[in-house]
């Protein structure tokens, strides 16, 4: 099957896309720093920086009846962490238009559409049941649902909404998950080299062997990888850390030492985080933002233990700044959640 990925970010989805069989051909990415990323990773594929909204007069040749397009839309105005904008006034919570002109101009066989969990709630579902009824309004008959990473070898408990539309016939069901092994945040990033706060060399070799298929299978046998940078937190909140246990948050913090949050009760759950060495991560979302802490030294997440939670083999590397380069991690769909779902659409397209 041939994809076109549109609001590709980085290229999550293509990566799991192109591990399940999918030939990903053309890819829309409008923010430098991910169509960078993409265009690096992705050298065999046509990447175009620029807004989904502006593609009318993009050719696609190929054979429609082997098309799948796919993407998730801006996903900040339904993430249920942002109170402030998630409406029906943010206009970028109306960008799944844009994906809909183009699926009804190009009728591609299939079509997959992803973003947070979130999309189910905000506005009472209105934009989930408004993408449904109009790929619907065009022929396609959709399945959707939600899935956990964790429940596909992903080292993350991080919940997703898709929907599956195929254009004249039944899709499959989403993937089920839940009979794999679930892979604990030590499992995926024991190998990896002891850092520091602040530490900004890029390209390391790995600190031990890898003990766990998961880090073998990420590793693929490389003697070193990129991204072993750290965000430099202030002294005053490096110092919080250590009162902080396995698995812990904010709460367990002093409150003498946390008279700089004018009402920490009001602090979410996420905020100082230390990762649960036994477990899958929590969510791999704004984690330099979050103060994801991890689980046995003293600091924040380097990009690459955040790219290994998040399923990405350690051969792709993030380009750009420390921020930007966190910000394409948090933001993209794990490549092995993205596998499992292309690979029942490859199952059902070639039954």
């Amino acid at each position: 099957m041939i994809g076109i990925d549109l609001f590709a970010g980085a290229g999550g989805m293509s990566l799991g896309a192109n591990m399940a069989g999918v030939d990903t051909k053309i890819a829309v990415e409008m923010h430098h720093a991910a169509f960078e990323t993409y265009r690096y990773n992705h050298p065999e594929c046509t990447v175009l920086q620029m807004g989904v909204e502006h593609l009318q007069n993009l050719a696609t040749p190929f054979p429609a009846d082997d098309l799948i397009v796919f993407g998730g839309p801006p996903c900040q105005g339904f993430s249920t962490s942002n109170q402030r904008t998630r409406s029906a006034d943010n206009k970028k919570n109306w960008m799944f238009r844009a994906f809909v002109a183009f699926v009804k101009r190009t009728k591609p066989a299939w079509v997959i559409f992803e973003n947070v969990r979130g999309i189910l709630e905000t506005e009472g579902g209105l934009f989930a049941r408004e993408i449904r009824k109009d790929l619907e309004k065009l022929g396609y008959r959709c399945e959707e649902g939600v899935l956990n990473a964790a429940d596909f070898g992903v080292p993350q408990s991080r919940s997703r909404f898709f929907i599956i539309g195929r254009l004249g016939a039944i899709p499959p069901s989403l993937p089920s998950g839940g009979d794999l092994p679930k892979v604990s945040v030590d499992e995926a990033i024991h190998d990896l080299p002891v850092l520091t706060n602040g530490s900004n060399v890029d390209v390391l070799t790995y600190a031990s062997e890898a003990r766990s298929d998961y880090a073998r299978t990420m590793r693929n046998g490389l003697n070193e990888c990129s991204g072993h940078i750290v965000t430099r937190n202030a002294d005053h909140i490096v110092d919080r850390y250590p009162f902080i246990p396995k698995g812990g948050n904010w709460a367990d913090i002093p409150e003498e030492m946390m008279a700089s949050y004018k009402d920490r009760t009001r602090c979410h759950t996420g905020i100082y985080r230390r990762l649960d060495p036994e477990k899958p991560s929590v969510v791999i979302g704004n984690f330099r933002k979050n103060m994801l802490i991890h689980p046995h030294e003293h600091r924040g997440l380097s990009v690459r233990e955040a790219a290994r939670l998040q399923s990405f083999p350690d051969n792709f590397v993030f380009k750009g700044s420390i921020g930007l380069r966190q910000q394409q991690v948090g933001n993209a769909v794990p490549p092995l959640l993205a596998k499992a779902v292309f690979q029942a659409v490859i199952e059902a397209h070639s039954s």
